[in-house]
């Protein structure tokens, strides 16, 4: 089974997060849940984010997630697949050098990187979405396109596969973005 790591923040959408952490366990993976200046047993804020026939999502305060892994001690070259949660995390993480210097290690090795929401963020500050269909939180879209991503506007239940990269809309779509995901996990 595969050794997946999740980059989170402070106000990461807690479905994103909690969700992929239980179902990539649940079917035997190894997954370690990091954030930038946090050690193991820190938390993290989540924020719970809904469609209530707003012109854009809600939020609510979600749960504190336990953080099961260090930042600074944290080796990407260890791990064989990447996470990116959405919420307002990737808006903040995308500023660190190290978070980008990850991002990009996994995109120059070819491994799986899943990415939902407002993930799209920090692959677009990363620079490894050019030419690569990619979906996102609508509001995501100038940004996957000025990256050089070709913006996959898809329903909130669906996700895209481009070659090692799994990308979705929001959380509605975790049954089939985790299941592509899984998918690319299943052949390393």
């Amino acid at each position: 089974m595969a050794k997946v790591l999740i980059i989170a923040g402070d106000y990461v959408e807690d479905y994103e997060l909690m969700v992929p952490f239980q179902a990539l366990q649940m079917v035997g993976h190894s997954v370690d849940v990091i954030c930038p200046d946090k050690q193991t047993g820190e938390a993290v804020r989540t924020a719970i984010h809904d469609f209530e026939g707003d012109q854009t999502y809600s939020e609510k305060p979600g749960h504190n997630f336990i953080l099961n892994a260090s930042f600074a001690d944290t080796d990407a070259s260890q791990y064989d697949a990447l996470l990116i949660p959405g919420g307002r995390a990737p808006e903040y993480l995308r500023l660190n050098a190290t978070v980008i210097e990850m991002v990009k290690h996994f995109h120059s090795s070819n491994k799986p990187i899943a990415a939902v929401c407002h993930g799209a963020q920090l692959l677009a500050a990363a620079d490894v979405i050019r030419e690569r269909r990619v979906s996102a939180y609508p509001a995501c879209a100038p940004e996957v396109t000025l990256a050089g991503g070709l913006y996959a506007d898809i329903e909130v239940t669906s996700a895209v596969t481009d070659g090692n990269l799994v990308t979705a809309p929001a959380w509605p779509a975790h049954p089939a973005w985790l299941a592509q995901f899984n998918q690319l996990l299943a052949n390393i």
